[in-house]
């Protein structure tokens, strides 16, 4: 079945905009250094000024939004929670302690907190995440409801389009913010990352470039930069507009270091993934698919199970790949159930509206006509975005099964040997479908070589009960009584005997029809001589009487 390709993460989720005002009276110096966004300078002010006893109004709330965007939530936490303690509470600390709660991933934490707040468009926007968070349907239209056409509201909106796969209603509400607001830069970054999720990379390295030729040192846009460089290109392309960013990281913006490590992986081929991934399964949405992507690479399909068995998926790639992962379990245990549940995963993306007419929903309609063996289906859909995959093996392994198995074994046979890959030449399901294209292809020859290559195990033994059957149907009785006279050796079974006689004997038919050479009769007596059957010596006494008649030594 085919894989999904490794998913650099472009970023987490947009979160809702927080354009609000502070209240409460500003401490000297403070409102210069936050106009300048000198969060660490206004923290440092204000531990200095908490240190030597001048303390002032609100300063917990105040250190809390420095660290807040600065990126340090859990100190932003500590902040706000000491501040939830204090006699006369500012009532406006829990929705900013519910912001925090949810930029953790404390979505249950996030709601209490934000009930607990005065009712604002924040807490509305904030609880509307919540409500996307936690799949409520009619919680999420309540706070959709009461949006307004203002900025903030709208950029939330976006944000929630985005999650949802909806990229085009997102780029809509963006390109109309944008046309109003120019120097809102920071959405050229939402738009690019818009055009990534629909695949339309050069034009998300069009909109970014924008962004960078203003803040050419962004984390995330940089991030963003080096993921489409990967699509474009590689991974080392992409490696390397990640240089910078390694360099330069902060050592708070501890999410762009996750994020750093997690996409050189994925550039890399999957190297370090073990070390790397697990602990960020929670944190990068990403991280959990390229770990069984990774899995499954390494042949781990119980692992790869284990890790998104309990996953909902929400977008195509998460129906995708656990339509992949349950297809691989189903294969490897025989599970019609298994089976099942991936060719439905796969009928779901491919016959859905937004994924219908994409690359990956047309493969899903082919892997889904593949496991219900409907390959006329199969190949309408490969044919429809072959000429994009001429040099992929996964993508030739496929379509040469379907070629064959159709009954068109020429092509089958000419794609099959296309296949580059060591491994997937050394799978039996690539032996036993080529080497039935020979045969059929009246080169039993080729054949035959496929099992001289092979050790000896269950799987050499398959081929040769495959060769000696497909060749005797085949009326190539040669090699069907060489590879009866192997099984023969290798397991006494009476069936091998017949297949045996009936393949000599279907040779000496030939040789005295004049369609083989009459100096192949000494081998087919060798092959009758080393068996023990009673039936032996009848037959070969009937075949010398011939060759004698005949002058052929024997």
């Amino acid at each position: 079945m085919m894989l999904s390709r490794a998913k650099p993460a472009v970023g987490g989720d947009l979160p809702p905009t927080d354009k609000r005002k502070k209240k409460g009276r500003k401490i000297p110096k403070l409102e210069e250094l936050l106009s300048q966004r000198d969060f660490t300078g206004a923290i440092t002010l204000l531990e200095f000024k908490r240190h030597v006893g001048e303390h002032e109004e609100d300063t917990n709330l105040w250190i809390g939004y420095c660290a807040f965007h600065l990126g340090d939530y859990k100190r932003a936490l500590e902040e706000y929670e000491n501040a939830t303690k204090e006699e006369n509470c500012n009532p406006e600390v829990w929705v900013n302690l519910a912001c925090t709660y949810f930029f953790l991933g404390m979505y249950k934490q996030a709601e209490a907190a934000g009930f607990k707040a005065p009712k604002s468009r924040l807490q509305n926007r904030l609880l509307f995440h919540l409500a996307h968070k936690f799949n409520d349907e009619k919680k999420l239209m309540n706070f959709h409801q009461n949006l307004q056409d203002i900025t903030e509201d709208q950029l939330s909106l976006a944000s929630i389009h985005y999650m949802r796969s909806h990229y085009q209603e997102a780029i809509d509400i963006y390109k109309r913010i944008l046309l109003d607001n120019r120097e809102y830069l920071a959405l050229n970054v939402y738009v690019a990352l818009c055009y990534y999720k629909l695949d339309y990379y050069d034009v998300s390295q069009e909109v970014l470039a924008v962004y960078l030729q203003q803040i050419p040192d962004s984390t995330i846009a940089l991030n963003l930069k080096a993921c489409n460089h990967f699509r474009l290109y590689n991974g080392k392309a992409a490696e390397a507009e990640l240089k910078s960013l390694m360099d330069n990281a902060s050592s708070t913006f501890e999410f762009a270091k996750e994020l750093i490590k997690h996409n050189l992986v994925v550039f890399r081929g999957g190297e370090g993934a073990l070390q790397v991934l697990p602990p960020l399964v929670d944190v990068i949405p990403e991280a959990r698919l390229n770990l069984v992507i990774y899995y499954l690479r390494q042949d781990d399909v119980q692992e790869a199970y284990n890790l998104i068995k309990d996953l909902e998926p929400t977008t195509p790639q998460e129906y995708i790949l656990k339509g992949v992962v349950n297809a691989a379990l189903g294969q490897e245990m025989g599970s019609r159930d298994h089976m099942k549940i991936a060719q439905q995963f796969f009928q779901l993306v491919g016959g859905s509206a937004s994924e219908c007419d994409t690359i990956p929903g047309r493969q899903c309609m082919a892997s889904c006509f593949f496991l219900l063996k409907q390959f006329d289906d199969v190949l309408i859909y490969l044919n429809s975005f072959k000429s994009y995959f001429y040099n992929d093996d996964i993508f030739n392994f496929n379509y040469a099964q379907a070629k064959a198995a159709t009954g068109n074994t020429s092509e089958g046979e000419e794609v099959f040997l296309l296949i580059q890959s060591e491994k997937m030449k050394n799978d039996y399901i690539y032996l036993s479908w080529l080497a039935r294209c020979y045969i059929i292809n009246k080169k039993p020859r080729q054949a035959w070589e496929l099992y001289l290559k092979m050790e000896t195990s269950g799987e050499s033994f398959s081929l040769l009960q495959l060769i000696a059957n497909d060749c005797y149907k085949m009326g190539q009785f040669y090699y069907s009584a060489k590879a009866f006279d192997v099984l023969e050796r290798l397991d006494p079974n009476p069936e091998y005997w017949e297949g045996k006689r009936g393949a000599c004997v279907g040779i000496f038919q030939m040789i005295l029809a004049g369609r083989e050479p009459k100096e192949t009769l000494r081998e087919v007596l060798h092959l009758l001589r080393s068996t023990g059957n009673t039936q032996v010596e009848y037959i070969i006494r009937i075949m010398k009487k011939w060759a004698k008649e005949n002058r052929v030594p024997v």
